[in-house]
């Protein structure tokens, strides 16, 4: 499970993400994340964690589908969650074929989503 404090909850923060972050697709999901805008050099503030939050609408399955593809991509986000930088807001939006697909196949496409918006990627 994902931590507490590494949690998007608020609709603002998802709306944040969204709207002002960048993006990279894969065939399974849509990753949105919007980079931390804290000061490195800010006397005596810690950076916020980075934080995550998940999208599962019901074209992905009915509910128990949709409920075990969140818990799926939340674990994954919780071993890929230090790779973000601190202070980010990341959104997972899963797409219909989530639903149908294994665990290697969500932490492919999200690897390789996370290491598009990082830097890390290559050619599409």
């Amino acid at each position: 499970m994902l931590p507490t404090e590494h949690r998007l909850r608020r609709r603002e923060d998802f709306a944040t993400a969204v709207r002002r972050g960048r993006r990279a697709g894969r065939p399974l999901l849509v990753v949105h994340l919007r980079s931390g805008a804290t000061d490195p050099h800010a006397p005596g503030e810690s950076a916020p964690p980075t934080r995550a939050g998940f999208v599962v609408s019901k074209a992905v399955g009915g509910a128990v589908v949709r409920n075990k593809v969140k818990r799926r991509l939340r674990h994954l986000m919780r071993e890929r969650v230090a790779l973000v930088p601190p202070g980010s807001l990341v959104v997972v939006r899963a797409l219909p074929g989530a639903g149908d697909a294994d665990h290697a196949q969500l932490a492919r496409d999200l690897d390789a989503a996370l290491q598009r918006l990082l830097g890390g990627g290559g050619a599409r």
